[in-house]
């Protein structure tokens, strides 16, 4: 979308801000007890369903129209780039010439007014594993002679998460209790959990999805992505590193994942796209059906990646957030159409609303790590925050805040919003 263009919304036309013109991400808003389609323009939300009852998607296809006024993304993701697309472009002519501001204006909502939902109804919950700057941090945590397994550079590595207890930014997270052993201990125990932790994430909403039996090929599979949203996958590592074995996470991950409530398009992160990650020399290339000359040369995602935390003592002395880490989407070495590809190989099918995460996004340095596991070395290597505390692992009370945007030369910057999420004691 040309750099130039603008809305006759002045906070949309911010350098700074999140949502200019170039980006109309969607999302689920309540107001007056009613839930409907919301884009983020600036600083406000137009109200998709209040659009469509005057008569503004006038032209489009019935079944967007139709999709644009129900209360969950789902309808419009199963539709398609068929659809997607004229959308957009009515939206991008509706909120940038000011012809229209005397019909628009009365259906935005300020943002402060907006109560934000989960942006679909979400079926399925799959979390991959597909950065190896972080696969590798962690693996020489616990094996330090061989940090990677066999199979990690030939096949993303994912698991089934929770997805009831996927919630929006701002919901309050309740520091869960589990099973856990520690070393020197004859058994295990059963309490809250010691080791609380974050992990930096991106989340991949399906839109059309595929039949049970017919898997997606690699060339198509970003037309089974409908956008991408800010994801926080807490985890309980002390619960984690006693239950994983022999199947993998289960209560350590499925008591809460956090996720923005916005979900930013392929469309609008096209200026931004970036070849797949450079394998090192000897790294086995991906097999034919992972591979596509496409997704090679643009199937990466130049997006920034930040995560900020507070605590409790902090908020009261009036220090603003710290920032822990930054790191980069680009930088995963599994690209997002090889993740769909891959969870549909072997006819597993793909509803409009599913939710596949990239996992911990991490990068090569320790300031681009996307979780205290590795920031910390298992706790072994406190993080100094403000007000003299530090942390291993996070504490009650503590808020953090994962925020994403790209930006480049030549185009507009477009934002992601926040994801955000406070720990709560069991008291």
């Amino acid at each position: 979308m040309a750099l130039s263009m603008r809305s006759w919304i002045d906070s949309a036309n911010d350098p700074a801000g999140d949502f200019p013109l170039q980006n109309l991400p969607y999302g689920v808003f309540r107001r007056d007890r009613r839930a409907a389609l919301g884009v983020a323009i600036g600083d406000r939300v137009l109200d998709l369903r209040a659009c469509a009852r005057i008569g503004l998607l006038e032209g489009l296809a019935p079944a967007t129209v139709e999709a644009s006024q129900t209360d969950s993304l789902n309808g419009l993701m199963a539709l398609g780039r068929a659809c997607w697309r004229p959308l957009r472009e009515r939206l991008t002519g509706l909120l940038g010439d000011p012809e229209h501001r005397p019909m628009v204006d009365p259906l935005l909502v300020a943002m402060p007014d907006a109560d934000m939902l989960p942006p679909a109804l979400i079926g399925d919950y799959t979390d991959f594993y597909a950065s190896i700057y972080h696969a590798t941090n962690v693996g020489r945590l616990f094996r330090p002679d061989n940090p990677l397994l066999p199979n990690y550079k030939w096949v993303p590595i994912g698991y089934h998460g929770r997805a009831s207890s996927i919630v929006a930014s701002g919901a309050p997270i309740r520091r869960p209790s589990g099973q856990s052993k520690d070393a020197a201990e004859a058994a295990p125990r059963f309490g809250p959990s010691r080791a609380l932790d974050y992990e930096l994430e991106v989340g991949l909403f399906i839109g059309p999805g595929n039949r049970l039996g017919e898997p997606i090929p690699i060339h198509t599979a970003e037309e089974h992505i409908f956008g991408l949203c800010l994801l926080n996958d807490w985890s309980a590592r002390d619960v984690q590193s006693w239950e994983y074995q022999p199947l993998g996470p289960f209560l350590a991950k499925s008591f809460a994942t956090t996720i923005s409530p916005w979900v930013v398009t392929l469309e609008a992160l096209r200026p931004f796209r970036s070849p797949a990650f450079v394998r090192p020399e000897g790294d086995p290339q991906p097999l034919p059906y992972l591979t596509d000359p496409s997704d090679q040369q643009r199937g990466g995602i130049d997006v920034t990646l930040e995560v900020r935390l507070t605590s409790r003592r902090m908020r009261a002395a009036g220090t603003p957030p710290v920032r822990v880490s930054r790191g980069n989407l680009r930088d995963l070495y599994w690209t997002p159409a090889q993740l769909v590809a891959h969870h549909a190989s072997n006819g597993c099918n793909l509803r409009p609303g599913d939710l596949l995460a990239t996992g911990t996004v991490s990068g090569p340095t320790r300031d681009a790590a996307g979780c205290l596991l590795e920031i910390t070395r298992r706790g072994a290597d406190p993080l100094a925050l403000p007000e003299g505390e530090v942390r291993r692992f996070l504490e009650d009370g503590d808020e953090v805040t994962i925020r994403g945007w790209s930006e480049r030369e030549g185009a507009v910057r477009i934002g992601f919003g926040e994801c955000r999420g406070r720990i709560e004691g069991l008291e």
